[in-house]
């Protein structure tokens, strides 16, 4: 059994990696369906939660359904991360995450997300003003380096480790590459078979099918994966690896009716949760993924994307079950 602290996730869990404009209630609900084990909030601003800002605290929202889940935080600033942590406590969420991977250069260039492996020294520091703010138990989400020179993650963990957080996910890149090339896994492996690590390591990066999940469990040896790009407009990517690990067995991919009703799904709660235009207008990248693979389809996602108007969308959703209902996956 995979604990985080006394927070448990099963044999061999599968995370929902944090992300952006992605993994909000209404996508998070629909990854819970499939089977997801934990799943993170949107990473949120410490400077935007202490200044009482809208958007950072509509971020805190989680529903029992979702449990267990971790809310994720991101800053530079000592004080600013400790009161954050307290009042991400109050949200009562299982796990505080803090995010140190967010390779995006507004985050970075103030030496936030992946920024601080710039500074490893004041990482630790964070890290540990955070521990000691809240009695929740913390994790870290995090790179290998910020560059190619400066892969010090497997000294990072231990580190890390020492002032007592409880879980560590890694991305297999630097920063510099931001998800190109391809995920390396070695370091991740190396830190797993480290006999001074104790707590739960998760990999994370280019996992994109049941094969590819079995294989990179059994050749690093990690506590579990966490998913991110895959997951876009595909939710069923969870229920897939499980399956897979538990028969050896690919199951087929979901009918043109289960796509339709999750995209429907989506869409209403993405618009009860966020308001009629950013919740129709966030929905538009999980559109390719939820119907991707079927001749013609262009023109039907095209309108999907170009209108504004529920009931538009509602209705183009069902144009595509009727005309593509019988189509079968392969």
């Amino acid at each position: 059994m995979v604990k985080i602290d006394n927070v448990e996730l099963g044999e061999f869990p599968l995370l929902l990696a944090p992300m952006e404009d992605v993994s909000d209630p209404p996508f998070r609900a629909l990854c819970k369906e499939q089977g997801c084990d934990m799943m993170y909030t949107e990473f949120i601003s410490v400077e935007g939660l202490i200044r009482d800002a809208r958007k950072s605290v509509e971020k805190l929202d989680i529903y029992d359904y979702e449990r267990p889940i971790g809310i994720q935080i991101f800053g530079a600033e000592l004080s600013s991360m400790m009161k954050a942590a307290e009042i991400v406590e109050a949200a009562k969420p299982e796990v505080l995450d803090i995010n140190y991977g967010c390779p995006v250069k507004k985050v970075a260039c103030k030496m936030m997300g992946a920024g601080i492996l710039q500074d490893i020294p004041k990482m630790i520091e964070l890290t540990e003003a955070v521990v000691k703010s809240t009695n929740l138990p913390v994790t870290v989400k995090t790179r290998l380096g910020w560059d190619d020179k400066t892969k010090y993650i497997e000294d990072i963990a231990e580190r890390l480790q020492d002032v007592g957080i409880k879980a560590l996910s890694i991305h297999g890149r630097t920063r510099k590459q931001m998800y190109k090339g391809e995920a390396d896994w070695t370091l991740i492996g190396n830190i797993k078979k480290n006999p001074r690590i104790k707590i739960p390591i998760f990999g994370n990066g280019d996992i994109n099918s049941p094969q590819k999940a079995l294989a990179y469990k059994n050749k690093y040896g990690v506590d579990g994966i966490m998913i991110g790009r895959a997951s876009i407009g595909y939710p069923w990517i969870f229920r897939e690896i499980k399956h897979f690990f538990k028969t050896g067995e690919i199951l087929p991919p979901p009918t043109i009716e289960e796509r339709v009703r999750a995209a429907r799904q989506h869409v209403q709660h993405s618009i009860e949760w966020k308001g009629e235009k950013l919740g129709i207008l966030e929905m538009r990248r999980h559109y390719t993924n939820y119907f991707r693979g079927i001749p013609h389809i262009k023109p039907y996602r095209g309108k999907l994307v170009s209108n504004m108007a529920p009931e538009d969308i509602f209705e183009i959703l069902d144009e595509i079950l009727d005309r593509f209902g019988n189509h079968v996956f392969v």
